[in-house]
């Protein structure tokens, strides 16, 4: 039986590139990975941020809309993602670097029984940063040129929260369809995780009834979970349609090969493949340095490139 090892990546809605560029690359210390576009709109820059090499579990991925709304915040939604980071002392470090850049933030608390600490990026999107004590994916890399010392470095992604009127319907995905293992429930949260155990496949999902979240800036889009290959993206695929979901069925975005599928509430969910990755397209040393675009798009490069408003380093 197929596995899911954890998180891919999860997307989200910004309303501005330049601003999001500055508060991942230069606040978070992530690493701009890829800056390309949305395959279904080119006229859409699509910003990847992750570790060295933009490793799967990893990536936060940006659409830009700079029409967008804000976000009216409901149930049946994506509601927060939280961040590794090695050590106690690590938020305390992060607290002062919030502190020095204005960054919306709580005191040091505590987030699914680790300590935590809580902060927004400038469109509201909701984030946390937990304690990994030691716990880290065999492939993700340190990226020796962030502005955060290695000792501190934000790793990966951990916990996702969902938000849904319909808890045992989401339950009912994770464990019987994906064999997620629920390790914690109450009346009104349960958590699970891909791996038992391990933090960097957690979904944490909250009951909450009352209309659903209205998606504008800062809103995650979607989740995508890993899987290894073509092979498993195919069985994926077939799981997908015999538990009564509709599919996508198989895309290829070229840097890896996904479907899509809502679940009950309403919450989208991608599957996507580890590979070919984005040294697909460019060499470790100069990732997200220039506009990338799939061969298909290739041939529509000069167009693309006039209805997109440059990206500005500070």
């Amino acid at each position: 039986m197929y596995k899911i090892p954890g998180h891919h990546h999860i997307s989200m809605i910004t309303k501005n590139a330049n601003e999001n560029n500055h508060f991942y690359k230069n606040v978070l210390g992530l690493r701009r990975v890829k800056i390309t576009v949305n395959q279904d709109d080119p006229s859409m820059y699509h910003l990847f941020y992750g570790d060295k090499t933009g490793s799967p579990g990893t990536e936060l991925t940006f659409f830009e809309m700079p029409l967008v709304g804000n976000t009216y915040p409901g149930t049946n939604a994506i509601t927060r993602i939280g961040l590794l980071v090695p050590t106690e002392d690590s938020l305390h470090y992060w607290k002062a670097r919030f502190e020095e850049h204005d960054v919306v933030h709580s005191q040091v608390t505590t987030y699914t029984n680790r300590p935590a600490l809580k902060f927004e990026d400038p469109d509201g999107l909701r984030l946390v940063l937990l304690v990994s004590n030691g716990e880290k994916v065999d492939h993700w890399e340190t990226w020796e040129k962030s502005d955060v010392p290695e000792e501190h470095q934000i790793g990966g992604m951990g916990p996702v929260e969902m938000t849904v009127r319909r808890l045992d319907k989401m339950a009912s995905t994770l464990t019987d369809m994906f064999g997620y293992t629920e390790v914690s429930r109450s009346e009104r949260e349960a958590i699970f995780q891909s791996i038992k155990g391990e933090v960097f496949g957690e979904i944490v999902v909250k009951y909450m009834e009352g209309p659903s979240e209205k998606p504008g800036r800062g809103s995650i889009h979607h989740l995508a979970i890993r899987v290894k290959n073509d092979e498993e993206l195919k069985h994926w695929d077939e799981q997908v349609k015999q538990r009564g979901f509709q599919s996508s069925g198989i895309v290829d975005r070229f840097y890896f090969k996904s479907l899509y599928f809502r679940e009950s509430n309403g919450i989208l969910f991608e599957i996507a493949t580890d590979g070919p990755g984005f040294t697909v397209d460019g060499d470790v040393e100069h990732l997200g340095e220039k506009l990338d675009l799939p061969p298909f798009l290739e041939e529509k490069r000069a167009e693309i490139e006039e209805k997109l408003s440059p990206i500005v380093e500070k």
